[in-house]
């Protein structure tokens, strides 16, 4: 139960902060648009971002993996399986969609300055400390995941 605890407490402290709070503070006094096409849009990316981060955190890092998202407190064991199975980082995926949805929501340049930069901070996380810090502790079982699974772009198997 500790990590399901510690991810919830992170998930408080930092992708609430950098998906929810940031974000509200950038277009606190912006409009949402009045366009429904694009308020369903960004609910429903909005929606699938939530679900997204959520089920890898919990479900992924801390129950499966016996961690969390934090870097002081990583999984045990090397996370392969649910969504990880298509995509390396689906968790900063999920935080970046919840961005995005706003953006759309709030048609805010602020707000697409914002996600580009996370993203970019995102990247440079995954590729100057968590790919590197993944290969000394899980080994071969950590290139073989990275030469089987895409870093950003989900690779969905064929039917």
């Amino acid at each position: 139960m500790k990590p399901v605890f510690n991810t919830l407490l992170f998930t408080i402290l930092v992708p609430a902060t950098i998906a929810g709070w940031i974000p509200w503070r950038l277009h606190s006094n912006a409009h949402a648009t009045s366009n429904v096409g694009l308020v369903l849009l960004s609910i429903l990316l909005v929606a699938i971002g939530i679900a997204i981060y959520l089920h890898t955190a919990f479900w992924g890092f801390a129950l499966r993996g016996r961690g969390t998202p934090a870097p002081i407190a990583p999984p045990k064991r090397l996370v392969v399986e649910g969504l990880h199975r298509y995509v390396r980082n689906p968790m900063y995926i999920g935080v970046l969609l919840i961005v995005v949805g706003q953006v759309i929501l709030f048609e805010s340049m602020a707000l697409l300055r914002y996600a580009a930069a996370i993203w970019l901070a995102a990247h440079l996380f995954v590729l100057f400390y968590e790919e590197p810090a993944l290969q000394r502790k899980f080994g071969d079982e950590y290139r073989e995941y990275r030469q089987r699974v895409p870093r950003w772009l989900p690779r969905i198997p064929r039917l």
